[in-house]
């Protein structure tokens, strides 16, 4: 059984707010779960930082000790932006993820950010259908591209 798997029972799991002690179950529910892409972002240190840089924005679910779902939420002083919506399989399709989301969306509304923008794979059509299923509207106006930032003076 891996560290996050729990057998079901009755009671749901509670919110709370992600710390650094609730990564290491994350990190190994986001690598089994299809449609989540990781990169050197998603090490401890960037993590670490992410959740600094964002207080009171990101949570997980914990079904006692055992973590059910997560979700990572930061902006940059104008757009929200969502990461690592992920609900353990056992914990699907009862609203867990929805209930993740939406913390996160007051959390945003409490620090004055209307707006929240989320990346999908193209292939993940089950991604997909759960976003439009809560109301995302789908951009067809925009691209995204994406850069590199060089890496600092005196690192390699």
């Amino acid at each position: 059984m891996k560290p996050y798997e729990i057998e079901a029972v009755a009671s749901e799991p509670s919110l709370h707010e992600f710390s650094m002690d609730d990564y290491l179950d994350a990190a190994a529910l986001w690598r089994d779960t299809p449609g989540v892409g990781l990169s050197n972002s998603d090490q401890p240190g960037a993590i670490a930082a992410f959740l600094a840089r964002n207080p009171g924005l990101s949570f997980v679910a914990r079904h006692g000790r055992a973590l059910a779902g997560t979700v990572l939420c930061g902006h940059d002083g104008r757009r929200g932006h969502l990461y690592h919506v992920a609900v353990e399989p056992l914990y699907r399709r009862g609203g867990l993820a929805r209930k993740l989301v939406q913390a996160s969306l007051r959390a945003l509304a409490d620090a004055g950010i209307v707006k929240c923008h989320l990346m999908v794979y193209a292939g993940n059509a089950p991604g997909q259908a759960f976003w439009r299923g809560i109301g995302a509207d789908e951009r067809m106006d925009l691209d995204l591209y994406s850069l590199a930032a060089p890496t600092p003076a005196g690192k390699s």
